[in-house]
């Protein structure tokens, strides 16, 4: 048995908590707010961000950080807007053998730093590992199989995760890419809007495939100009979570996408939504970082424009469908060279 700490309180974290606490382990589940603290322990369930899931007794609910110093492991699993400010609040609080695992998806937005990166930077003494892979709260809170990746720079801290969090129904595999297994995460989100947009559209299955393959030959291609390894975007964090963000009912960033196809503003959409959607937020940074790069991502430009610059979703697609010619074999990420443009006939 060990002793976990999750931080955060979301659904995701709550869901992270009831599973180790079914298989075994210590829980204690911190949340910043006292009132979320009291109606989880009074309804015994996260009512609003995961009903139906029970909360046992045993998990302790809390506002304090007191048990940090007893943990072998602690989850941050809060949005990653609030990486740096919860990475501000532990340091120095836990032993300096526990591991720190992030579940965030996301680039800082002031600084596109990476979220490993904000936490290296915040925690010296503690080994940070990133945890990232097709994982909707929804699913692992009950038990369903569920795989995903751990990634660290530190092989015997991503062990050490793996070794903890995997179970009969969590299936962990370690990588020690961080980066690459950072940006497939958060640049899913992205393309899961866009995804979501064409929903909205009515335009159909060809679309979303569309988008779906060459927005991973986006995300690979910025992944593999920051240092990242190109296998690591048909893994797990790569392929598996943006085939699951794009596709599953329970991905905020498609439903926003779908609000935004059917004719919300952005920001009304991700208003309606009512959680938060960090794909709004990591356009903007990869859009910002292919563009510090000098990295090609039509997709993210063009969802960029639509959030940011209140462009047409109609007319993003056309644009799209309209750009020169290309050999599909241009990636980057595939590791070869690029390509010449096919004149037009």
């Amino acid at each position: 048995m060990a002793r976990l700490m999750f931080l955060g309180a979301g659904g995701f974290g709550t869901a992270l908590a009831v599973m180790a606490h079914r298989y075994g382990h210590q829980v204690t589940l911190w949340s910043y707010d006292p009132q979320q603290v009291e109606e989880i322990r009074q309804n015994k369930e996260n009512a609003y961000l995961l009903p139906g899931v029970p909360v046992p007794e045993e998990i302790d609910v809390t506002n304090s950080l007191d048990a940090l110093g007893e943990a072998d492991l602690v989850f941050i699993a809060t949005p990653s807007s609030a990486v740096r400010e919860v990475a501000a609040k532990i340091r120095g609080k836990m032993r300096p053998d526990a591991v720190v695992v992030c579940g965030a998806k996301g680039l800082e937005r002031d600084t596109l730093e990476s979220l490993s990166q904000v936490l290296e930077e915040s925690l010296l003494e503690n080994p940070v590992v990133m945890f990232s892979g097709p994982s909707h709260a929804e699913e692992v809170s009950r038990g369903a199989p569920t795989t995903a990746v751990v990634a660290s720079t530190d092989p015997e801290a991503a062990r050490k995760v793996q070794d903890i969090l995997s179970n009969s129904s969590l299936r962990l595999y370690v990588n020690d890419d961080v980066m690459g297994v950072e940006l497939g995460g958060a640049l899913k989100n992205v393309i899961a809007l866009a995804v979501g947009i064409a929903d909205g559209l009515g335009l159909g299955d060809n679309t979303k495939a569309a988008l779906m393959t060459r927005g991973l030959t986006e995300i690979a291609r910025l992944g593999v100009a920051c240092g990242a390894r190109p296998e690591t975007f048909s893994g797990l964090s790569g392929v598996g979570d943006l085939i699951v963000t794009c596709t599953s009912v329970h991905s905020r960033n498609r439903r926003a996408g779908i609000l935004i196809g059917s004719g919300w503003s952005p920001q009304g959409a991700v208003g309606e939504v009512d959680m938060t959607v960090e794909g709004y937020f990591s356009t903007k940074a990869a859009y910002e970082l292919s563009r510090r790069l000098g990295v090609e991502m039509p997709i993210v430009t063009e969802i960029y424009k639509v959030l940011y610059e209140g462009k047409d979703p109609q007319q993003a697609i056309d644009e799209l469908m309209s750009r020169p010619r290309r050999h599909e074999s241009e990636g980057q990420w595939l590791g070869v060279e690029k390509r010449p443009e096919t004149k037009e006939n």
